[in-house]
């Protein structure tokens, strides 16, 4: 019996990393996640072939722009162990690494952004847990129900 696919939000910020990016790269290891919720989803959450909506935060629209898949099993994040790295962190050595992170494949882009401003819209659908509608949330990776990615991917226009 297969473990049943799982599907994930993970919000970047375009400057950074955006959908394009990823499409040109096809894959690409998602460093620099410094805070152990988010952390604990790629260690023990994620499995290759999970869905993976792909939002931009921190910009005009933010929003869901692509889809990608989890690529790879979570295995140590190397930024941590690089002092010229913004995302060093002194206490992870590489026998007990304190970071994780998870490569990511692209998909495809949508035709138009799904707006965090129309996601909201539908937040009494989408349910009183779905992360993204919730006061104060500044996760960069949340899980989404499979009923929850129905309902954001409907929401695609065609």
């Amino acid at each position: 019996m297969t473990a049943r696919k799982r599907y994930w939000l993970m919000k970047s910020e375009p400057d950074a990393f955006s959908i394009d990016d990823l499409k040109r790269v096809g894959q690409e290891p998602w460093n620099g996640v410094r805070n152990y919720q988010a952390r604990n989803f790629m260690r023990d959450g994620m499995k290759v072939g999970d869905g993976i909506l792909f939002y931009h935060s921190n910009t005009k629209v933010p929003g869901i722009v692509g889809l990608a898949t989890v690529a790879t099993e979570a295995y140590p994040d190397d930024t941590q162990f690089d002092p010229k790295s913004d995302y060093y962190d002194p206490k992870a050595t590489r026998e007990t690494p304190r970071w994780l992170l998870v490569d990511v494949a692209f998909e495809r882009k949508l035709r138009d952004t799904i707006s965090l401003d129309e996601i909201k819209l539908h937040a009494d659908a989408l349910g009183e847990g779905f992360a993204l509608t919730a006061r104060g949330n500044r996760l960069s990776i949340v899980p989404v129900t499979a009923a929850q990615w129905k309902l954001l991917l409907s929401l695609e226009k065609h």
